[in-house]
């Protein structure tokens, strides 16, 4: 099976990317875990524009993920605790431990993120910059 970027490689997220990529042929979501990103639409009393990314992590808890950003890079991360040996006489969900990485666009930060129903939401926001006049000091050098 061909990938359009190896696995270990970010994928690329924010406004214009999500616009100027598309849905990528249906690849991005190669993987485990299976994931969404929707663009929010602002509303009138705040016209910013949000994204939100969802994870379908059926099984894990608040305490067994892990969400961190570090300048431009996202990075979800989920892991089970040790639990009891337990005797399966099948297993059809999986356990396994998991990592991805999105690299957002430049000025784009996490607002928010809630865990329920075993979907992990994350929601992004890029702030519009303030319009307006700004002073400049300018100091004397002596």
């Amino acid at each position: 099976m061909s990938r359009t970027r190896p696995p270990d490689q970010p994928l690329p997220v924010g406004f214009e990317t999500v616009q100027r990529t598309g849905p990528r042929n249906g690849r991005a979501g190669e993987g485990y875990p299976p994931f969404n990103i929707e663009r929010l639409l602002g509303q009138s009393a705040d016209p910013t524009e949000r994204l939100r990314i969802t994870l379908a992590v059926a099984g894990f808890s608040e305490d067994e993920l892990e969400i961190t950003q570090q300048g431009r890079e996202l990075l979800i991360r989920g892991r089970h605790a040790d639990r009891e040996e337990t005797t399966f006489l099948f297993r059809g969900i999986a356990a396994r431990r998991f990592q991805r990485l999105f690299l957002l666009d430049e000025g784009m930060d996490v607002e928010r993120a809630h865990l329920r129903n075993g979907l992990l939401s994350i929601y992004l926001v890029r702030p519009e910059p303030v319009q307006g006049e700004r002073k400049i000091n300018i100091s004397a050098s002596v």
